[in-house]
């Protein structure tokens, strides 16, 4: 038995079969990879370029609009004109008194009224937004494109894999899916504020299209509300939004209702499956965390390797 056992030691049997399994470990590993970033890739480039088309568009509207209600903020330059002919006439009369008594200039006591000065600190609030969204959706191309040109680099297949799972731990912890996440809404919140201001200052004009606009204004704001609430009561619900999306990263779903989040994570006789497939080992598979994405499960056996 004891020459048996140092002719197996010194058989490089074993380390083979051991690179093997490392091997097709990483193999698979990056199969899944692949499968995942092509996904993620694509579903936040998309999104990005949404956002870029639509603050272009928007903020030029809105750009419009401000300039249109301008003249709410400084005096009409015809009151000049009109004030020194009413002079002329008044001295013509022979009213001297009269005429001496009108301010030449009545742009030295004007001052814009309250609601307007509110009005236009929506609007500027709103277009400022928009090219906030569009900055913001520049800055993530710019993240996309990085991560996908360095996320594995050079090397071998498995100093590879672990590289990319180490870009991916930096996504993970670093909150970027809320971050992007977040550019969407900021134009979502932008668009709002431009229907209240609309709204606002065509109620001082005429009130019955401003009614019009209001209403627009209040259903799209519930409509978008009631998708929100309905995404947060069923992750299976097909209007999520990014307002969702992010609700839920924050656990905000789980103050709404009493769901336990493990039930959305994969099975724990899945995941062993899946290792035991791979390297013919029983794991230990700890649910500390039960609300990380799928792929993730994927991908915790890394740094057994």
């Amino acid at each position: 038995m004891k020459q048996v056992l140092d002719i197996l030691q010194d058989s490089t049997i074993a380390s083979r079969i051991g690179k093997d399994k490392r091997s097709r470990f990483w193999g698979v590993y990056k199969r899944v990879a692949e499968e995942h970033d092509g996904e993620f890739l694509e579903r936040y480039t998309t999104d990005m370029d949404i956002v870029l088309i639509f603050s272009g568009l928007f903020s030029a509207v809105s750009t419009a609009f401000i300039v249109a209600m301008e003249s709410s903020l400084s005096p009409d330059p015809s009151d000049i004109t009109n004030s020194l002919l009413k002079q002329l006439v008044q001295i013509g009369l022979g009213n001297l008194v009269e005429a001496g008594t009108a301010p030449a200039d009545p742009a030295s006591t004007w001052s814009p009224s309250a609601s307007a000065v509110r009005i236009q600190l929506v609007a500027y609030a709103s277009l400022s937004m928009s090219l906030l969204a569009a900055f913001g959706a520049v800055l993530g191309k710019q993240w996309l494109g990085y991560y996908k040109s360095n996320r594995y680099g050079r090397g071998s297949e498995e100093e590879r894999g672990k590289r990319r799972q180490e870009k991916f731990d930096g996504i993970v912890t670093w909150y970027f899916d809320a971050v992007v996440q977040s550019f969407p809404v900021i134009l979502q919140i932008s668009l709002l504020l431009f229907g209240i201001a609309l709204g606002a200052n065509m109620w001082y004009d005429q009130p019955s299209i401003a009614w019009v606009i209001i209403a627009t204004t209040v259903f799209g704001f519930l409509f978008y509300s009631l998708t929100v609430m309905a995404c947060l009561i069923s992750p299976a619900c097909p209007f999520q939004t990014p307002t969702s999306t992010m609700l839920r990263m924050l656990r905000i779903d789980s103050k709404i209702i009493l769901l336990n989040s493990s039930a959305c994570a994969p099975s724990e006789s899945t995941w062993q499956g899946f290792y035991a497939w791979c390297s013919n080992e029983p794991p230990v598979i700890s649910s500390s965390s039960p609300s990380r994405c799928m792929v993730s499960y994927v991908f915790f056996y890394v740094q057994r390797f």
